[in-house]
């Protein structure tokens, strides 16, 4: 029987890019696949027999997980859920692709081996997902925890100074993930970029970006220094290609 790849989220910054890397993917949208549907779901696996589900959807807005706490828990823990609960009896890979800001982001560098403590709704959201991967019974998973962002024009007027990830933009993300995966890499691993701030990010896409520090926002709190290491895996570099 012929094997596949679902990429859910496939519409999204870093889900588009490795769309672009597995062509032959079952990639639906949200109308045609809520992963919230526990049914809709399991149907889908149940029948396509993926070899591989690389699980990229996720509520990401940190106001509005904040928000809206009961969609941002549906979607990023019970979506989740339903994907790993239809995958039960497979061998099937599962790649869920977190975040650095599972961490408190007071001291920056984070190893697999450091606590996660978040800090808003939608880490812990990002988190409980983690747990609902590592508690299952499946026998082939990969969590990922990655900061990066799109290659297109920085989305605000303005970027931090003083909040600091390891990023990567999405394709560059995209292609280290699916190294990890060509490799055989399992449990739970940081791809880690450059540390720098996310102005400084910012200014590689957007040259013209105004700068603020973390004094300048009000909303939901913010880890400061999110950026990770690996005691697992080198650290991939960012390309600053336009």
């Amino acid at each position: 029987m012929l094997m596949t790849t679902l990429i859910t989220g496939g519409t999204g910054n870093l889900g588009s890019e490795l769309v672009k890397l597995y062509p032959d993917s079952v990639h639906p949208s949200h109308i045609e696949l809520d992963i919230t549907n526990e049914t809709a779901v399991m149907q889908l696996l149940t029948e396509a027999k993926m070899d591989k589900v690389i699980h990229c959807a996720a509520l990401t807005s940190i106001r509005r997980c904040e928000e809206d706490r009961d969609s941002a828990f549906l979607t990023n823990v019970e979506g989740t859920r339903n994907l790993v609960n239809a995958l039960a009896s497979s061998d099937s890979l599962f790649v869920y692709v977190s975040t650095a800001s599972v961490f408190y982001g007071d001291k920056g560098q984070y190893t697999e081996l450091d606590t996660p403590y978040p800090k808003n709704f939608y880490s812990l959201t990002k988190l409980l997902g983690e747990f609902v991967v590592t508690e299952s019974h499946l026998a082939n998973y990969l969590i990922v925890r990655v900061n990066f962002a799109s290659r297109k024009k920085w989305a605000y007027s303005r970027a931090f100074t003083d909040r600091f990830g390891s990023y990567l933009f999405s394709d560059d993300a995209a292609l280290a993930m699916k190294r990890l995966i060509d490799q055989g890499q399992r449990g739970l691993v940081h791809v880690c970029g450059e540390r720098m701030s996310m102005f400084e990010l910012a200014k590689i896409t957007t040259p013209d970006i105004l700068p603020m520090t973390i004094r300048d926002y009000a909303g939901p709190p913010l880890p400061v220094d999110m950026s990770l290491k690996s005691v697992r895996i080198a650290d991939f570099p960012l390309t600053r290609k336009t």
